[in-house]
């Protein structure tokens, strides 16, 4: 069995050794991740809280470098995930991220405070740090997130139903991205204009940016929808067909994580509601396309 130094009783097993080197790895990651969103943000409070937090966790790396006598830094792949993840999701979605990491050091600092007495100052830190992450999490698109459900949902309701229902009428990958698109345009145009209505009509001075979300969440769940009748040929409209119901899954799935995670609400039961009325939707319409082809006599 592997067996390192330890300033306590003088070696330290393996499976102690990897909890170890974990939390310095993480630690490492922590204060990588903090520098980065203090360069970022805005709030001159906020971002001297996270700088200040970097420090701590560089802190808590270097008390851990002692031990295992390794100098581990943060994973290139684990930062620029982060880092893309901050620009496209948000400031919110990764601190809650970051706050999940906290609540588990705390629990394995809290495992070692006996054999590390240095462990509980880093476990003070730790509880510290979960408590400043929650009283700065405040981020302007979060306000938005009804914008964002409304531009979303009616998107894949609407175009999963449009596009589910001319597929078999029409037969043919790029006359139904035509209409998908032309119908996706003209709705996301209708539906931000009449949001920016609804939220001036209620006195919201921030109607703008409110049917601005709407806007661009219907916009991009538009352009996702028509993006396999565009790529594939004329005559592969079933295979078009299937994976567009595959990224309406794919969708649904991935905003109700993001909303899990940066609102903490839970996923299970959001993704149930969201796939099983767009799904529905898609069902039905398939059947009055078929129903309408016989009906009007179209033999495409």
């Amino acid at each position: 069995m592997e067996r390192t130094p330890d300033a306590n009783s003088g070696i330290l097993d393996a499976e102690s050794l990897r909890i170890i080197r974990k939390a310095q790895t993480d630690e490492e990651i922590g204060a990588a991740t903090y520098a980065f969103m203090a360069s970022r943000e805005k709030d001159p409070e906020n971002a001297r809280v996270l700088a200040q937090m970097s420090e701590d966790e560089a802190s808590h790396a270097a008390m851990w470098r002692e031990i295992t006598g390794e100098n581990l830094s943060a994973p290139r792949g684990t930062m620029l995930k982060v880092k893309l993840l901050t620009v496209l999701l948000g400031f919110t979605f990764v601190m809650k991220s970051l706050e999940k990491d906290e609540e588990l050091a705390q629990g394995a600092y809290a495992r070692l405070q006996d054999r590390f007495p240095q462990a509980t100052k880093m476990l003070d830190d730790e509880c510290r740090h979960e408590q400043e992450l929650d009283g700065m999490l405040d981020e302007g698109r979060l306000h938005y997130v009804g914008a964002m459900v409304l531009g979303l949902n009616d998107a894949l309701v609407e175009l999963t139903g449009a596009i589910a229902g001319v597929t078999f009428a029409l037969a043919d990958t790029k006359l139904v991205a035509m209409t998908g698109i032309v119908t996706g345009v003209s709705a996301t145009i209708s539906m931000a204009a009449s949001n920016f209505l609804a939220e001036r009509a209620e006195g919201h001075d921030d109607a703008a940016k409110s049917s601005l979300y709407t806007g661009i969440s219907y916009l991009v769940t538009v352009a996702l929808l028509v993006l396999p009748y565009v790529l594939l040929p004329n005559d592969m409209y079933l295979v078009a067909f299937f994976a567009m119901i595959v990224i309406v899954i794919g969708i649904i799935a991935v905003f109700n994580y993001y909303i899990s995670v940066a609102k903490e609400e839970p996923f299970a039961r959001r993704f149930g509601e969201m796939a099983a009325i767009s799904l529905s939707v898609a069902v039905i319409s398939f059947l009055i396309g078929l129903a309408a082809k016989a009906i009007l006599g179209i033999d495409a």
